[in-house]
């Protein structure tokens, strides 16, 4: 838990330098990342909202996923994923949208996408990231490593904007 804290202080500082403010779309999740970025004092300053669409019915009409992807590419996918990152940013107003779905388990896999299997997307103004992960261990365990992983994708995706330059420590 400590890593993750640390991660979303530096992405805060990240996104108030940049005046850039961020929403949440998560699925597998069960908005364990807004969480996470919520538990940072002065949040509210870039961070928009989240919307937990657990089901692909509310994926659709919460988040714009178109439902062909949904039916081609499934739930739990990186068009999918991608297609969440939009909507929420666009459905919540800001400069980046994340967005998380995958398969938790302990049931629901399947040959070509067991459980643990996550898809992240961000997609911000100029640029977008999309990223397929297999996490390993209980239920809670996969959502906490992808939330992490999360993180650790926005921050990157944020040094990579060229206008931010870490400082060293």
């Amino acid at each position: 838990m400590k890593k993750s804290k640390k991660t979303a202080e530096i992405i805060a500082l990240i996104l108030k330098k940049l005046k850039l403010t961020i929403a949440v779309g998560e699925s597998c999740t069960g908005g364990l990342l807004c969480h996470t970025i919520t538990n940072i004092p002065g949040s509210s300053g870039y961070f928009r909202g989240g919307i937990v669409a657990y089901n692909n019915d509310l994926k659709r009409q919460l988040l714009d996923v178109p439902e062909e992807i949904i039916k081609k590419s499934g739930p739990a996918s990186k068009k999918t994923a991608m297609a969440m990152a939009r909507g929420t940013k666009k459905k919540l107003g800001c400069d980046i949208g994340i967005a998380l779905t995958g398969i938790a388990g302990p049931a629901g896999g399947t040959r070509t996408k067991p459980v643990g299997t996550v898809f992240i997307a961000i997609s911000g103004r100029t640029k977008e990231n999309n990223q397929r992960f297999l996490f390993k261990g209980t239920r809670q365990g996969i959502k906490l490593k992808a939330s992490n992983k999360a993180l650790e994708m926005l921050k990157f995706f944020l040094e990579q904007t060229g206008s931010y330059r870490r400082q060293p420590v």
